[in-house]
């Protein structure tokens, strides 16, 4: 028998369009940030080289034709034999979306440090189709985007990650960058977000927000502990 809170049908739509109300003024909010977001000054960077099935890639060739790049930097440590779970469930996410960007002058594509096979391994395990390429160890590709950290520098407390707000204790970070090409095939950084800026890439974890239980995550030994690489589920 739930405890919840049982009302009439009347109750409920008055309730129900007391928080329509609020859900407007947050989708007029959320309007405005979009608009503040893609409005903020762009950087120029380097045509950054990657490894690809093909051989070498350059940042420019991940646009594919188009003059929109999103990079998702996808948590995959060299010595690592599966990408992190979390990351890869953003990435089950957005697998389907790309058409659909294309169609918008947009390209994604992922960058992690492991080797080449084992992203190309874990890409046919997942049964991903997207493109992913290697920045290499040395990571300078996503060490400059704030998402690659020494050994030393996981050790201590600073504030290293998310724009110096909060310390990340790990080599790989987890993040998503936004890049630009103009006519003459210049490339430029346009916005990069990190932590829970990513939460609205997840359309799973909207899915979850808008019924009874929500996450769950509630008491949980840090969010996304539930979360399981989509073919150990059935593990338990």
């Amino acid at each position: 028998m739930t405890t919840h809170q049982t009302v009439s049908h009347e109750e409920w739509l008055a309730a129900r369009k007391r928080l329509l109300a609020e859900e407007k003024s947050f989708t007029q909010a959320r309007d405005r940030l979009s608009a503040a977001r893609r409005a903020l000054p762009w950087e120029r960077v380097e045509d950054y080289r990657f490894a690809g099935p093909q051989g070498e890639v350059r940042l420019s060739d991940l646009f594919r034709g188009r003059s929109q790049l999103i990079v998702y930097h996808l948590m995959f440590h060299p010595d690592w034999n599966a990408a992190c779970k979390s990351c890869s469930f953003w990435a089950d996410n957005f697998e389907r979306a790309i058409v659909h960007l294309n169609a918008r002058d947009t390209n994604l594509a992922a960058v992690s440090r492991a080797p080449l096979a084992k992203l190309e391994a874990f890409k046919k395990r997942m049964g991903w189709s997207f493109e992913w390429v290697s920045c290499g160890p040395a990571g300078a590709f996503n060490r400059d985007l704030g998402v690659n950290f020494t050994p030393a520098e996981t050790k201590t407390t600073d504030k290293n990650y998310n724009y110096g707000s909060i310390h990340f204790g790990l080599e790989d970070a987890p993040g998503l960058s936004v890049f630009a090409k103009d006519e003459a095939g210049a490339l430029f950084h346009t916005y990069s977000t990190y932590s829970r800026g990513l939460d609205m890439l997840n359309g799973a974890y909207h899915y979850l927000d808008i019924v009874p239980k929500g996450r769950g995550e509630e008491g949980m030994p840090h969010p996304m502990a539930w979360v399981r690489l989509r073919d150990e589920y059935a593990k338990g």
